[in-house]
């Protein structure tokens, strides 16, 4: 059941990458509602696997690449909409690389060994896409722009942080020796 929650999130990815790159693309509901069940299947995955007793390695490994593949996507069709700087998915991307090199081969590890600030900037990689759909919501139309310049504003904190954790990660293992 819970690979089945993340397959759903990976399935999502074209439509929600290209919703957010091109609004006629999908109404402002529907896209909405993808990113709502996106979230909600990242949220659940882990707990279902925990609670069912059946939470892998490969598990943790499809969970978090199938997340780097949707916000990455999903950022870089925010990119095309000129509203995030095309910086921070190609970052996600790199950063996504690093963590999984260096819990794999530098750590020699049979899981992913998460940061604090990478696990943190994870779960952030959601909230730009987020902001940018409820700008285009009827309902927010009063702050439309504001929540725009908001998602544009977090992409570039999310940017910073994504390269703070990079470096951070690239020298954990010169200051464990």
């Amino acid at each position: 059941m819970a690979h089945l929650l993340t397959a759903t999130r990976l399935m999502l990815t074209i439509p929600v990458a290209v919703g957010l790159a091109r609004p006629q693309f999908l109404n402002p509901e529907a896209l909405a509602l993808l990113l709502c069940l996106a979230v909600a299947t990242d949220y659940l995955d882990g707990k279902v696997a925990r609670a069912a007793g059946t939470a892998s390695p490969n598990g943790q490994f499809f969970d978090h690449a199938t997340d780097c593949i949707f916000v990455t996507t999903g950022l870089a069709g925010a990119a095309i909409a000129g509203i995030v700087t095309p910086i921070l998915p190609a970052c996600v991307a790199l950063a996504f690389s690093q963590y999984v090199l260096d819990s794999y081969l530098t750590h020699q590890q049979k899981q992913l060994r998460m940061t604090r600030i990478g696990r943190w900037n994870g779960i952030f990689y959601f909230s730009p896409l987020c902001l940018i759909s409820a700008s285009r919501l009827t309902v927010f139309e009063p702050i439309g722009s504001l929540l725009s310049e908001a998602a544009t504003l977090v992409a570039y904190i999310l940017t910073v942080t994504t390269v703070v954790s990079a470096l951070d990660r690239a020298a954990a293992p010169v200051t464990t020796r």
